[in-house]
Parts: structure tokens; sequence; C-alpha cells
């Protein structure tokens, strides 16, 4: 029902004068204030993104972009706000992993995001990093891989919820390595880091946003960095991939901006020229930097294709742990 709807529209829009059809031309996209979902409340690493790309958005396109936050249901109420919007360019979506990508694998979801959502651009990754506690009795991460290995169910390991984008990350590095360990899930990063740190769980592996602090003040020891290379959110943390010899470790979660599938190519990639100029501004780098996220511009193409390699790479990580939520 709602692509057909959306078809019809962009048949409209062509007729009307989206494009340039003589006497038929309208204004010039955009003539009207935008609007930027936001699917969670104030203050989360989504909704600081999205509120500072809507302010740059706002001075580039020269019309108002209006942040409005649609929280609720793990960012799934604002997604399908989105998905089932006007493909016209007008309601953006500040998207990320959970919604997007990590809980269709897991639930029924109200959209689907592959046909109902358009990639506009990417701005950001929030890579993870492989905490213990500082006295964990191992020197470098290839010790505590080989007692995790040598030890299979006696360890265990946090995550801040099961099927949480950190549980991934750490069931990624488990499965990569042959380690069977004890998964204990939390509501939430900060109380799966407070045990880790207490000694009570042995690793995790989290945001550098939430964990960063704690190897700062020497609460955690880090072995390394969920990105393929280095990051400089954690400055001398080698990346797993070469710390663990685990060549093509990669994993981190992303933030960008969508819209409706059907929105027009022309508006699309305006917005994204948009984007890209945004991301090349210090303060935006800066505000990204401040909240955890490495800056990552994609163009819709190459989102799109991250899109499809997480999809897949998560996929498989479910599948091999069996994990499920109840």
């Amino acid at each position: 029902m709602f692509n057909t709807k959306k078809k019809l529209f962009a048949l409209m829009a062509l007729m009307l004068g989206f494009f340039p059809l003589g006497a038929m031309a309208e204004s010039p996209y955009p003539n009207r204030p935008l609007r930027m979902v936001i699917p969670w409340p104030p203050g989360q690493a989504t909704d600081l993104v999205g509120r500072v790309i809507a302010m740059k958005l706002t001075q580039l396109l020269g019309v108002q972009v209006v942040a409005d936050n649609r929280a609720g249901a793990g960012g799934m109420i604002g997604t399908d706000i989105v998905a089932k919007a006007a493909p016209d360019g007008y309601t953006l979506l500040a998207a990320s992993s959970g919604p997007v990508t990590i809980n269709p694998l897991f639930q029924k979801v109200p959209y689907n995001a592959e046909r109902d959502l358009s990639p506009v651009a990417n701005a950001g990754i929030s890579p993870y990093l492989l905490t213990t506690m500082p006295t964990f009795p191992v020197k470098d991460i290839q010790e505590l891989i080989a007692l995790l290995k040598a030890n299979p169910g006696k360890y265990s390991y946090a995550s801040s919820g099961t099927g949480a984008t950190g549980h991934l990350v750490v069931e990624y590095f488990n499965n990569s390595l042959g380690i069977k360990g004890t998964h204990v899930p939390y509501k939430g990063a900060i109380p799966a880091l407070t045990d880790v740190m207490s000694g009570q769980v042995v690793y995790i592996t989290e945001t550098v946003a939430a964990s960063m602090p704690f190897v700062r003040s020497g609460k955690l020891r880090a072995f390394g960095i969920s990105l393929d290379r280095p990051s400089s959110l954690a400055p001398g943390i080698p990346p797993i991939s070469v710390a663990a010899n685990l060549p093509g470790f990669n994993a981190a979660a992303w933030i960008g901006v969508m819209v409706s599938a059907g929105t027009p190519k022309p508006l699309v990639n305006k917005l994204t020229a948009a984007v890209d100029r945004a991301l090349k501004l210090p303060e935006v780098l800066d505000r990204l930097n401040a909240v955890g996220l490495e800056p990552d511009y994609q163009n819709a193409v190459q989102m799109a294709q991250l899109l499809k390699d997480q999809t897949k790479r998560f996929s498989q990580i479910i599948q091999q742990s069996h994990i499920k939520i109840d």
C-alpha cells in the first residue's frame, strides 16, 4: 500500500515539476522547511549528530531543517515515520545501526529498511573497545586470547543487553577466535562496564564513547579497537585485526541520513552534497569526535553498500551465536 502511494507520488512529482519541464517547472528544491526525524530522545548520540547536521543543512540549503525527536521502541517509531513519509525530500531521518540494521534481524518491524528507506550519506561510525579490569593477569591481547581459549566457558563477558551492537561485536570477536565464554547481559553500558571494572565480569566490547573515559582514568585496560584501522578517538590502542591477528575484523555502529524510498534522485543528490559539505566543517568534525563518533562520510551509493555489508555480517554473528531476544 505504502509503496504504491510512493510510486504515485513520485510520478506526480515528476509531472508537476520537480524536474524542469518548461512552463510547469516549480521553484527549485528545497523551497520550504525540512524535518529531520530523530528516533531517539534528546542527548543520545544519534540526537546530537542529527541536530548538528540539521543545523548545518539549514545554513547550506537556505531553508530551516527542524529537528523532530520521535523516540520509542528502540528507534523504530521515528524510523517508521520516515519510511512511510511522502518521498518528496522534505522528511529526513537521523538513521543509525539499531533500528535500520540490527532490530530487523531480531524481530518483526513495521518497515522494510531496504525497501522503504534510501541512503543519503553516512556521517560517522562508532567503534568499540575490547577491555578488562586493569589487574586482569595478562599482558596483551594474545595472552588474553590464549587464556580464554584454554578455559572454555570459564570466563564471562558483559554486554549492554542481548542483541545490542556491543553484544554482537563481542560475539564476533569470540566466534572469530573459537572462544567460548559466558554471556552476562546488562541493562545499559554503564552497569556492564562497572562490573567489568570490579572484576565481576572479565571482558567486554563497548563503544569508545562509553569506555574511553574509564581507560583514561585507569579503571579499564584496553586491548584493541574494533575498526580495521587505528582511531584518533583511542590513541595508542591497536586495531583488534592487527593485535589479535584477525585480518578483516571490522565492526562499528553507524549514524547517517536517510530519506523515504522513491525520493527523486536529483533531490537525494542535493542532500548528499550538502551533508558532504557539512562534514568538512571543523565544528561538525569536533562535535562528532565529542560524542565518540569517527567521521566517516560516505555518499548514498557507498552507504548503501555499508548497510548491506553490516546486515550480512551481523546476520552471520546472530546465526553462529544462536542469539535470540525473548
